[in-house]
């Protein structure tokens, strides 16, 4: 079953859903700039039981007031592995989501989430964090795929000019669950059971009849658009391990997750237990509609907390049978102190203007927890080819 928002909601009402009436539309400010800065694998909960581990919870809320305070962003993304679900206790799992919020409420923010593979394990289910958001009125996250199988959070949501006469979405900003991690509350012979690591075929039929219904709507119009799931796709492994491979000129970033773990990949689970999956081609439906998709701009990823890098997806990777049509493809940055890793801790920055999006162009950069900046980047026809300045690897 799919949910859509009411039409009303398209045609730029108040209201995102009947559960939160009244809730102001996203929009362009009044310069004509719209900023995202995303949030990845914070991994709040871990070692909770121990001294280090809420200490990690408190530098990474920490890290989070140096990004929200840096940045003018108008929606932030949490990318996935919002918790370390399998450290966590039953009673107090979701509660986790009431720290995670805080900045983000303190300010005002509003923001949007998807869920990543340690957000669902034995004592943690991706419905109760989605619950517990929904009683706050500044989080827009949503689930408009409903089917069994298909994880939480798949849905969009649309982007108004800042010109409030104007009732046509300037940019779409879609959501998909990657799933993976374990059950809830299920064990069989006593280890859990693991959930499919990639987005599923019922996300990906969601996706593209919604995407027609859109353009029925809107006349046929090429809404630009950009996309968040956690897992990244197995294009940007195969990208990275070609011959020529990520260059640190001309795919800036960090590169130290290689190779990385992709949808379908079981190494990516984490402590996962029971039947895990090999790599079968799962996302390549997802792939392909994601690159049937006019006006999709760029996919931001994580779930690699030692790759930042973006890459220009333009022609047929090795070993795959589907072919780019230089769509971009970004990793964000390890943001929480939870989760592997000692590289410094910072938040990818998404900036699109409503003149540049007549060029397909996204501004992106890194803003770290020191405050300094890394990797700034324009997504645009010519990336790939552009050079840059080389990302020094820094750590925390």
């Amino acid at each position: 079953m799919y949910l859509r928002f009411p039409p009303q909601f398209l045609l730029g009402a108040t209201s995102l859903t009947s559960a939160h009436p009244g809730r102001q539309l996203l929009r362009f400010a009044d310069d004509g700039t719209f900023q995202v800065s995303i949030f990845e694998d914070l991994h709040f909960g871990e070692a909770e039981d121990l001294e280090w581990g809420p200490q990690q919870d408190v530098n990474t809320t920490r890290v989070m007031n140096v990004i929200l305070d840096s940045e003018q962003q108008q929606l932030v993304v949490l990318n996935g592995d919002l918790i370390t679900g399998e450290n966590t206790y039953r009673h107090n799992s979701s509660a986790y989501i009431d720290q995670i919020v805080a900045p983000l409420v303190q300010r005002g923010n509003y923001w949007a989430s998807t869920y990543g593979n340690h957000d669902s394990d034995f004592n943690l289910s991706r419905s109760a964090l989605f619950a517990r958001e929904q009683h706050y009125a500044n989080s827009l996250t949503a689930n408009m795929v409903q089917t069994s199988n298909a994880g939480v959070t798949n849905y969009y949501l649309p982007v108004y000019s800042s010109d409030r006469q104007d009732r046509t979405p300037k940019l779409l900003i879609w959501f998909f669950d990657s799933r993976g991690g374990n059950q809830y509350q299920q064990q069989i012979n006593g280890t859990g059971v693991p959930i499919p690591n990639w987005v599923d075929p019922s996300a990906v039929e969601w996706f593209t009849s919604t995407k027609q219904s859109l353009s029925r709507h809107y006349k046929n119009a090429s809404i630009p658009s950009l996309a968040f799931v956690h897992i990244p796709v197995s294009a940007m492994l195969a990208f990275q391990q070609a011959s020529a491979g990520v260059s640190p000129t001309r795919e800036p970033g960090i590169n130290d997750d290689n190779p990385l773990a992709p949808q379908g990949d079981a190494q990516g689970q984490g402590s996962v237990s029971g039947t895990t999956f090999t790599y079968g081609g799962q996302d390549v439906p997802f792939m392909q509609a994601l690159l049937d998709t006019p006006g999709l701009m760029a996919v931001f990823s994580g779930h690699d907390h030692g790759d930042d890098w973006c890459m220009n997806w333009g022609s047929r990777l090795p070993g795959m049978n589907i072919t780019g049509n230089g769509l971009d493809l970004c990793f964000g940055r390890h943001t929480g102190y939870g989760g592997y890793g000692t590289w410094m801790r910072g938040s990818r920055q998404v900036l699109v203007t409503e003149s540049s999006l007549k060029e397909r162009s996204v501004e992106s950069w890194i803003r770290l927890e020191d405050g300094s900046e890394s990797g700034r980047v324009v997504l645009n026809g010519t990336y790939g080819r552009d050079e840059y300045k080389p990302v020094e690897d820094k750590y925390s």
